[in-house]
């Protein structure tokens, strides 16, 4: 079995992650490591840190479960490394992982840093399991040890769309021009390409503005270009900063539209939104994965995370749990910790309770991708984050125009 090399896998943040294990001794069971890869340090620090949480905990719920049964046992061990929200530091961070005995990966959090691990973990013959990131590009090199649980981003982009243009027409509405605010890079170009080519097959005219992350302060100079064309949306994609920056700066400009709509937004349906925007964040609808808030299970995670670590659980780090479960389920199908036979049990996976709202259960496609993942439209209603469409999921009513 794949045994953890000494204490070189603890991270400078102290956020190696460790359940209770075998030492290794003649006879006895050793630990099989996982390795972790997300921002814990950086502008994406919080976002990184509750989905290391998030695989610590899942770890530890697993091993007191029993461990991997067929492998007498044996406990699994998290290791974390820090992507500090870069490309590079993450691949360099996920080859040390491999090398100090990981089986198979979780992560990242950025398209970018994802790129980088997914060609790490297919030199390295090591599964990687996406939790976050979004780019289509990831899962079209060819590779065949990365998986996504998440939707991509062409489903983001096309479905993220259809769901805005059938709420507005279902609620009396037309929508013929929008203007999209999105971070500049491979995250927010491949989900805007998605959705401009399904509003312009509607015959709905887009407006790009893009923006650098990089000392993003103020959102008032992109939202007022925006308005300017008089659009009946305006549309966001970035991370939680830029997200909350653009819907303050919307409420200050207040301009004559129907609503504020986010796809894969990191902000509109995150949990702290609501009270860190007040009223600029009411009525702010969000097209994105998110966990099934009707699930008891889901209920019962979130709730013990909370307690656990004093932070709420947001839709990213159930999907952390969720990518350290399959991995889970991997080994024990394989009954193995050899990562090519961890790898071809992923493919094989079928997880029946996902842990996010889906059509289906949790299913990889010839090129890693889940079949089933769904996008399910959200709104900031009295101060909650509610499911509103579609209509198999909904928690409450929406509203619509939402001013």
């Amino acid at each position: 079995m794949q045994k953890l090399i000494g204490v070189a896998a603890m991270t400078v943040a102290s956020i190696a992650l460790v359940a209770c294990g075998g030492e290794g001794a003649e006879g006895e069971v050793e630990d099989i490591v996982i390795g972790a890869v997300h921002p814990l340090s950086g502008a994406l620090a919080g976002a990184g840190t509750t989905m290391s949480h998030a695989a610590e905990m899942a770890v530890k719920d697993l091993n007191e479960a029993g461990g991997i049964e067929c492998l007498d046992g044996a406990q699994l061990r998290l290791a974390a490394g820090d992507s500090k929200g870069a490309a590079a530091t993450g691949q360099s961070e996920a080859q040390r992982l491999i090398d100090e005995g990981s089986v198979a990966l979780v992560g990242t959090y950025q398209s970018d840093v994802t790129q980088n691990v997914s060609a790490v973990a297919e030199r390295a013959g090591v599964p990687l399991v996406i939790d976050v990131a979004v780019d289509d590009a990831i899962l079209e090199q060819g590779y065949k040890n990365t998986f996504r649980i998440q939707p991509n981003a062409t489903s983001m982009g096309t479905d993220g769309g259809a769901a805005l243009l059938k709420m507005a027409e279902e609620n009396g509405q037309s929508i013929d021009k929008v203007s999209y605010i999105h971070v500049e890079g491979a995250f927010g170009q491949s989900v805007f390409d998605a959705f401009e080519a399904e509003a312009q097959s509607a015959g709905v005219d887009v407006e790009e503005i893009t923006y650098s992350p990089a000392n993003f302060s103020d959102a008032t100079t992109v939202v007022r270009q925006a308005a300017s064309g008089n659009p009946d949306v305006i549309l966001a994609t970035g991370y939680y900063p830029d997200g909350l920056l653009i819907a303050k700066a919307v409420q200050q400009l207040n301009p004559d539209i129907q609503a504020v709509y986010g796809i894969a937004n990191g902000a509109f349906d995150n949990g702290p939104f609501p009270s860190d925007a007040g009223p600029a964040g009411e009525g702010v609808l969000s097209a994105n994965y998110h966990y099934d808030a009707n699930d008891e299970r889901v209920q019962d995670i979130r709730k013990r995370f909370q307690e656990r670590y004093n932070e709420p659980m947001e839709t990213a780090a159930v999907l952390t749990y969720q990518a350290v479960e399959v991995i889970k389920a991997a080994l024990d199908q394989a009954c193995s910790d050899d990562p090519m036979e961890v790898r071809n049990a992923i493919a094989d996976i079928e997880i029946e309770d996902p842990l996010l709202a889906f059509d289906g259960p949790i299913v990889f496609d010839e090129t890693g991708q889940n079949e089933n993942a769904t996008v399910i439209a959200m709104q900031v209603l009295d101060e909650k984050i509610e499911q509103v469409y579609p209509a198999e999921f909904k928690a409450a009513d929406l509203a619509y125009p939402a001013k």
